[in-house]
């Protein structure tokens, strides 16, 4: 079994990876780090508000051996303690300690902080696996025995996924999207109040839009030697908060480059993937893509969890009347199991077996 720290393990995304790493084949939890408000204290206590009442994020129980684990402190954290370590931190301090923990350890993050470094690969399982060569490249630019594969950000998860195989078999010349996104995307700190979400929808997310617009061209890119050549298309986006707790929806308009109708997205869709679930990873879902011909679909309460909450759910796959060559669609992920951390043990497993080769 392979050890795995977790980084920033009080907070919701830390929470869905310990509950994600549990009963692992593959993987044993034996960190839990945090900050310095948190270290020190038993796992549980740390999770204790002003109150006194435990913010445990999951419907799953907190497991007892997790509840008396003791928090370490994530400043004086020695990486080489384990083979993996999970950071779910803020980009602010993942941008100062990852590069020490990369050091000695892989690291697998759900942070921004390095994503677009050139050197370093935004990871979505079964849509760009081959830029995991460009780790090496890391190592060697920067003199690390580990190395830094970031998450994308949770918005665009499920986006990727569908526009791969759109991109692949037709070619995109854009993308337009509208994101309606859960209140678990904000976090707990600063979050959201009841107050502002009640019957109510926020039209802006501060940071988000720039990040949907530029993010997927860099994961649908290809990688030429030591760098990755970006998609040329372009997307404009619109991202806003709704009140779900969790899974993001995305409305998106695209215009592809062969002339498509909207059976032929559906057949693309519902036959791609199929290599990467052969390689039967963990935590890999045994279909990427579910499309439904339901209209009234996809809907976050029902179709979040589908494969473990690792599956895309797609629906409403339409011509569009104006756009040329238009199709749009509508299109659900998980925010926090696939496009956070589930999405990153999904990473961990596919370069542990192929990268790596700690497993067979």
């Amino acid at each position: 079994m392979l050890k795995i720290a977790i980084v920033g393990a009080t907070g919701i995304v830390g929470q869905q990876a310990i509950v994600s790493l549990l009963g692992h084949p593959w993987f044993k939890i034996t960190k839990l780090v945090a900050s310095e408000r948190s270290a020190g204290k038993k796992y549980i206590d740390a999770l204790r508000d002003a109150n006194g009442s435990i913010r445990w994020w999951c419907p799953e129980e907190l497991p007892e051996h997790i509840a008396n684990m003791v928090v370490e402190e994530a400043s004086i954290f020695d990486p080489k303690s384990v083979d993996i370590i999970f950071s779910t931190m803020d980009a602010g301090p993942a941008k100062e300690l990852e590069p020490k923990y990369a050091k000695t350890t892989p690291v697998i993050s759900t942070a921004s902080a390095f994503r677009y470094e050139a050197d370093t690969p935004i990871l979505v399982g079964g849509v760009n696996m081959d830029h995991a060569a460009l780790l090496a490249v890391q190592q060697k630019n920067r003199g690390w025995k580990g190395f830094i594969s970031p998450k994308s950000n949770c918005t665009i998860a499920g986006l990727v996924v569908s526009l791969k195989p759109i991109l692949d078999n037709f070619g995109v010349k854009q993308v337009i999207m509208t994101s309606l996104q859960a209140m678990s995307g904000a976090g707990r700190t600063p979050g959201l109040s009841a107050m502002d979400m009640m019957e109510n929808i926020v039209p802006y997310i501060s940071g988000e839009e720039p990040k949907v617009e530029t993010e997927p061209q860099k994961i649908l890119g290809k990688l030429t030697g030591k760098t990755i050549k970006n998609a040329a298309f372009g997307i404009t986006a619109t991202c806003t908060r709704v009140p779900v707790l969790d899974g993001h929806t995305v409305c998106a308009f695209v215009q592809t480059k062969k002339k498509c109708s909207p059976e032929d997205v559906k057949k693309a869709m519902m036959d791609y993937g199929k290599d990467f679930a052969e390689l039967h990873l963990p935590s890999s879902p045994a279909h990427l893509i579910d499309v439904t011909d339901d209209p009234f679909r996809p809907q976050p309460r029902v179709d979040r969890d589908k494969g473990g909450g690792m599956t895309v759910t797609v629906g409403r796959i339409r011509k569009d009347p104006i756009i040329e060559n238009g199709i749009k669609y509508v299109c659900l992920a998980h925010n926090t199991k696939l496009g956070a951390a589930k999405g990153a043990l999904q990473t961990a497993e596919y370069l542990v077996k192929n990268y790596l080769k700690l497993v067979k």
